[in-house]
């Protein structure tokens, strides 16, 4: 059910060197993608993975800032529905559904607490 959780970190080479020894040299994990933003690390093709970023929209890194629970959908109708239920159920918009880096279609919302979701479908690349 889970694909991925961020977690956000402001200073992202401290936070690389730190995850890497506690992700990969601790319990095995594979780097799977680094960027200038971003890393991300998982246990295994199809796990669920980690990525370590600088939040998006630019501000500082804190607790729920850079944070994001990544939820696997089976089509791009069903992250349609469910951020639209998100919506409907009193949660704010984060971003419309939409094909994002010709591989996944995704959309983003927040609960009634601010925690960020995404909903996202890797088949329609």
């Amino acid at each position: 059910m889970i694909a991925y959780v961020t977690i956000g970190t402001n200073d992202l080479e401290k936070a690389k060197a730190f995850y890497k020894d506690i992700l990969v040299e601790g319990l095995g994990a594979k780097v799977i993608g680094e960027f200038s933003t971003d890393i991300g690390f998982a246990g295994g093709k199809g796990q669920p993975s980690i990525i370590v970023t600088k939040p998006f929209d630019g501000e500082e890194a804190s607790v729920g800032n850079g944070m994001m629970v990544a939820l696997r959908c089976k089509s791009a109708e069903q992250v349609d529905a469910l951020h639209a239920k998100a919506l409907e159920l009193g949660g704010q918009d984060e971003g419309a559904p939409g094909k994002r880096n010709d591989t996944w279609y995704m959309g983003y919302a927040r609960d009634l607490d601010s925690n960020k979701l995404c909903f996202f479908d890797e088949t329609t690349g």
